[in-house]
């Protein structure tokens, strides 16, 4: 069992599921949403997951058609994203989980338009773009 919140606390969630592997996106989207070099998540299957509280503080942001960026309203923590496409799946924001997670990243993506100011020095695999059977964003 996982469990998370955002910055404030609003927002609690469980998750009692698989945690795929985490990605981390390089792309000018996922930057600017964390005002990081990359953001990091991994899917998770939506029937699996649930709010403990503060649900009704969760915004969408669409940040492409079909995509949905969800985030606290409050304190603006980046919780997860959904595609319309995929349904059963979420991109949950792996920063926002509670305690270890017990894996590693598996993947840079989207390293085709990466900032040019942070250098990637580890081994993981890097891919330009992404494999389009597990859309990262």
């Amino acid at each position: 069992m996982y469990t998370g919140q955002c910055l404030c606390g609003d927002i609690r969630f469980e998750y009692d599921g698989p945690l795929g592997p985490i990605a981390l996106c390089h792309c000018s989207q996922c930057r600017r949403a964390h005002g990081s070099a990359f953001s990091a998540s991994a899917p998770i299957q939506k029937l699996h997951f649930r709010f403990v509280s503060g649900e009704d503080s969760i915004s969408e942001y669409e940040s492409r058609p079909g995509k949905y960026r969800a985030f606290c309203s409050r304190c603006g923590s980046q919780l997860y994203s959904r595609l319309d496409a995929i349904p059963g799946i979420l991109r949950l924001r792996v920063g926002a989980l509670d305690g270890p997670v017990g894996k590693k990243a598996a993947q840079h993506v989207y390293v085709g338009s990466k900032s040019d100011w942070f250098e990637i020095t580890d081994d993981l695999s890097q891919y330009d773009k992404t494999e389009r059977t597990n859309d990262p964003n």
